[in-house]
């Protein structure tokens, strides 16, 4: 059965198509206290798959209601599924007497977890963090999919040297084109300051791949190097469309032709699911 967080209410939806099993009815509610509350009332299979993004401080706790409610329900297996991890960024103590952060979520989240299956997560590593065996489902090659036909000499950037496998996984997906990157320096959470590729831009239509679009800082400083550059049209593609605060009006701002990301965080841009990689990661979970 399918068991849906609040904010992964359609890639559940989805992901229950794909694995021909029924979506669980949730009921999710506040306190006056502000304490939340997340149950299955009509919860009852042996196998129980949440599928919860953690896109908030509340979606984490949710999150552990949610394992814990099928457990509560009669469940006997709980895989879960976390579409966009947050916190993941926060993979080492920056300074002394700091938390790993993504350690600790991840320890929260193995008391009620038999299976986890991750997507992109920000670094690969924090799946170490986890007690419960995690799986984890790589969606750069699906970016292409909403990406027009007839994309000119494209070009796809990633904005550093780290996520430079995502854009060529996306390039690859497309059938053709150049992959580069941009130098990225982070000054801090929100300052971030890139240097343009060699790759020559001009004339030609870019596509700038990342694994989250957050504050929209560092792709809105990409598209103004490109323009810079004499490049023709400018695409943003992204695993997680986070676009927290004023990001879409910095992209818009910037000239962006458009913003294209997958369903892990459930968004307008939100233009292909992850559901099909997901549901075989679970398929391959059942059958290990």
């Amino acid at each position: 059965m399918i068991v849906p967080g609040a904010s992964s209410q359609a890639l559940a939806a989805a992901l229950a198509s794909e694995l021909g099993e029924p979506l669980s009815a949730v009921e999710y509610d506040r306190f006056p206290d502000g304490e939340t509350l997340a149950a299955v009332p009509d919860f009852d299979a042996e196998r129980a798959v949440v599928v919860a993004t953690t896109d908030s401080n509340d979606a984490w706790v949710e999150l552990l209601q949610l394992q814990d409610a099928v457990r509560e329900a009669g469940a006997s297996e709980v895989v879960t599924v976390i579409p966009y991890m947050g916190y993941a960024r926060q993979d080492e103590a920056f300074d002394s007497g700091e938390p790993v952060s993504a350690r600790a979520m991840a320890r929260a989240v193995s008391t009620g977890a038999d299976r986890v299956v991750l997507v992109n997560p920000h670094e690969e590593s924090v799946a170490d963090f986890f007690d419960a065996h995690v799986t984890v489902c790589d969606a750069a090659g699906l970016l292409a999919e909403p990406l027009p036909d007839d994309l000119a000499e494209p070009l796809f950037l990633s904005p550093d040297s780290g996520a430079v496998e995502l854009a060529a996984a996306t390039c690859d997906a497309y059938g053709r084109g150049e992959t580069d990157y941009f130098e990225k320096t982070r000054h801090s959470g929100t300052e971030v300051e890139i240097s343009p590729s060699d790759a020559d831009a001009a004339g030609r239509d870019v596509v700038i791949v990342d694994d989250i679009v957050a504050t929209g800082s560092t792709m809105s400083e990409a598209v103004a190097h490109l323009a810079d550059d004499g490049a023709e049209r400018v695409f943003a593609a992204c695993v997680h469309p986070l676009l927290a605060r004023n990001a879409r009006t910095k992209l818009e701002r910037a000239g962006i032709e458009r913003i294209v990301g997958t369903d892990t965080v459930e968004r307008d841009v939100s233009a292909v699911s992850v559901a099909p990689i997901v549901a075989a990661a679970v398929d391959a979970v059942e059958a290990a």
